[in-house]
């Protein structure tokens, strides 16, 4: 088995553990700490913000809280496994509750699917729009299946660092369409367009087009039958929070305004790295949990960079308008989950993707924590998380006098359909625009979720998770090997398990 000796002059009092460095507090970063713990690390990690999380970060004012990204939580095992790497049960600290229905998704026409994971109510849903696409629909359910086998179970954290195990799998993903969009293959089983929406949508949700993203991702819809989709009570933020109690617990530590301004590489090695305020701090291995794009162009000396061409070469997701709002009365019909499709499905994305245009009708993910957890808003009030998929900034909107406009036209979506008098019942309010995204999380382009998950930018094609010229240096998050999303940036993390040493002490 592989081992990394200490360097004795890395020694922190009398830890002669091996120290590892992350850089950045996401969901990748906490979770990499966590197994570099199990395995016998000294672990610090490094975030430049005043709060842990990242992109999972908690916004708080007037009573209300907010979870700042990830709000749907899939494959709970995952986290469960993190626990117990830290000899400590999940249930102690975070209470997952399984959401029934998964989502409410409401068409332009006024009409709603229910998507849950109960079989016989999914064929029965499916027979209300379209009888004849039942038998389709679970032809598609079973073809799922044997993708998230193949993709998730198997493959979702094996290394893909040499060209030789994407050709190994190249067979697989011919016999299981991969080279095809997830909307090509959702079409091959079902007839009616509406139910062709329902069952590709689910590459929105880690920053793809379901018209381009490769077919490997029509895994998520037997991934979430099969564990369910949860809500943390209290919000996301609980898991964060029971993360850095576990790193905490296994001698780790979380640094918050500690923002890196270099990786050291001394003879090709990472050694440690430099922050902003000039503190050097060396270690024996480094993890950036940054935008991949950020490791490869600003965090690595010119000489280990990659070239400034094959970022521009590269197809970024898209970009996220989310409005964050509490209302002084509370919307007891609305769904924890709600999707809300415009009159347009394939032009719209043509226009976020493509065009890259800010277009006047939009699609909307709306999350109502409070119908679930009454705690996160004051008595007798709701709180709400709107998020609307947009350009990113290749896109050259000018989201400082853009987001307040558009802010009302969403504003207006929503009280028109499921929030009506949400005018007048709106106390508080919060945006982010992909602007934000790039000046608080470094986000190459604003976007949202990383690279957009085309088959040309996954497994081998995508940043590996360790560096192929930089020794020690390995990398997790959305912008690497699986992919983004939270089943995405956990898998990452275990995919370190295969490519790190262990850690070894010498005397």
């Amino acid at each position: 088995m592989l081992t990394l000796a200490v360097d004795q002059r890395l020694e922190a009092g009398h830890d002669r553990r091996p120290h590892a460095l992350v850089i950045g507090s996401g969901f990748g970063g906490l979770a990499a700490a966590v197994r570099l713990g199990s395995r016998g690390y000294r672990v610090t990690v490094l975030e430049r913000l005043e709060q842990a999380g990242g992109r999972a970060r908690v916004h708080r004012q007037d009573g209300f809280t907010f979870d700042a990204g990830p709000t749907i939580v899939t494959a709970p095992q995952l986290f469960e496994e993190l626990w117990t790497l830290a000899g400590q049960k999940l249930s102690d600290d975070v209470t997952l509750v399984p959401m029934d229905p998964f989502y409410r998704i409401r068409f332009a026409d006024g009409t709603s699917f229910a998507y849950s994971g109960d079989p016989e109510r999914m064929r029965a849903e499916v027979a209300r729009f379209s009888p004849d696409d039942v038998d389709g629909y679970q032809r598609f359910m079973a073809h799922s299946r044997a993708v998230c086998r193949i993709g998730f179970e198997q493959l979702g954290h094996v290394s893909f660092g040499r060209v030789g195990a994407m050709m190994k799998i190249a067979p697989d993903l011919l016999r299981l369409s991969g080279h095809r969009s997830v909307h090509d293959v959702v079409a091959r089983f079902i007839r009616d367009e509406r139910l062709r929406t329902v069952f590709s949508f689910h590459p929105l949700l880690i920053g793809g087009n379901p018209f381009r993203a490769s077919a490997i991702y029509c895994l998520i819809a037997d991934l979430e039958r099969r564990w369910g989709v949860h809500f943390a009570k209290g919000g996301t933020g609980q898991l964060v929070d029971g993360l850095v109690k576990l790193i905490r617990s296994q001698g780790g530590r979380v640094r918050l305004g500690a923002d890196v301004a270099r990786i050291r590489v001394e003879g090709g090695t990472a050694t440690g790295v430099e922050l902003e305020s000039g503190e050097t701090i060396p270690a024996d291995l480094v993890v950036s949990n940054a935008d991949s794009a950020v490791t490869h162009a600003r965090l690595l000396p010119e000489a280990q960079r990659w070239s400034a061409g094959r970022f521009r070469r590269a197809r970024s997701s898209m970009g996220l308008f989310v409005w964050y709002f509490g209302t002084k009365r509370r919307y007891p019909e609305v769904d924890h989950h709600t999707i809300l499709l415009g009159p347009r499905y394939r032009g719209l994305l043509a226009d976020i993707f493509d065009r890259k245009v800010l277009a006047e009708d939009a699609s909307l993910y709306l999350h109502r924590p409070t119908a679930t957890d009454s705690s996160l808003a004051p008595p007798g009030c709701d709180a709400f998380y709107v998020l609307a998929p947009v350009p990113n900034l290749a896109g050259g909107q000018d989201w400082g006098a853009l987001a307040e406009p558009y802010r009302r036209r969403i504003a207006q979506i929503l009280e028109s359909s499921v929030l009506p008098g949400l005018s007048e019942a709106t106390v508080t309010s919060k945006v982010t625009t992909p602007q934000d995204f790039q000046d608080d999380f470094l986000s190459y382009r604003g976007s949202g979720f990383g690279l957009e998950p085309v088959l040309t930018q996954s497994a081998w094609f995508r940043p590996h998770n360790r560096s192929g010229n930089v020794r020690n240096l390995y990398l997790v998050g959305a912008g690497t090997h699986p992919g983004a999303g939270l089943p995405g940036v956990l898998s990452s993390a275990r995919v370190l398990d295969s490519v790190v040493p262990d850690a070894r002490v010498t005397a």
